[in-house]
């Protein structure tokens, strides 16, 4: 077997990947990601699903 990958691209097709790929049509300006209020997000929800459970759970008589 060979160590030499094959082309799967034409040189013609491959110049027309690389100039949309260096176009900027694919780059998107994103905010900084941003992990403790994503955390706190999460806190949030399941806090207020907790509550809402409890409290399902006090009207039934389960609790």
């Amino acid at each position: 077997m060979s160590d030499i990958p094959q082309k799967k691209l034409s040189e013609e097709d491959q110049a027309r990947v690389d100039h949309y790929l260096q176009s900027g049509v694919n780059k998107v300006e994103r905010k900084p990601f941003r992990p403790w209020l994503l955390l706190l997000v999460v806190v949030v929800a399941l806090t207020m699903l907790s509550l809402v459970s409890v409290y399902i759970a006090k009207t039934k008589g389960v609790v």
